[in-house]
């Protein structure tokens, strides 16, 4: 659930000392190169994961704690709130892309067949199943008509 008039960003980059989930991770090799995580990619995301979880559980207990003072002073300050539950949104939707690039990574399944609906893993040509082509061709004709 998004926050109405917040728009989908993240606090995370180069200034607030925490790398953003979305950014690649860092490697040793070609900067930017596409293609599956490396396992120290991996190990780095499962670490990242797991301190995201640990920061969304504290920050998700701190906006508690402060609703429940601000209730108890009877004095609500909404745009307190209201930041403080911005920051936990966007820590908790880098988790949750963190943790569906590492569902990827560990299911190892890129999509499912077209013909008969078998798994298929990322860079397969053909099914495993039915043998049917997974990529369609495409021909030169059609895309310089």
């Amino acid at each position: 659930m998004r926050l109405p008039g917040r728009a989908k960003q993240s606090t995370a980059g180069p200034d607030s000392g925490t790398p953003s989930a979305l950014a690649p991770p860092a490697t040793d090799g070609a900067a930017g190169s596409p293609g599956p995580p490396t396992a120290d990619q991996v190990v780095d995301l499962e670490r990242r994961r797991n301190s995201l979880k640990a920061r969304v559980a504290e920050m998700q207990w701190d906006l508690g704690g402060l609703v429940y003072e601000m209730a108890t002073r009877d004095r609500i300050r909404v745009e307190v709130l209201v930041k403080r539950a911005a920051l936990l949104q966007d820590a908790d939707s880098e988790l949750g892309e963190i943790e569906r690039i590492l569902r990827l990574e560990h299911s190892a399944t890129a999509g499912a067949c077209g013909s008969c609906g078998a798994p298929h893993s990322t860079g397969a040509s053909y099914c495993w199943q039915c043998g049917q082509p997974i990529l369609r061709q495409v021909s030169t004709d059609s895309i310089f008509s």
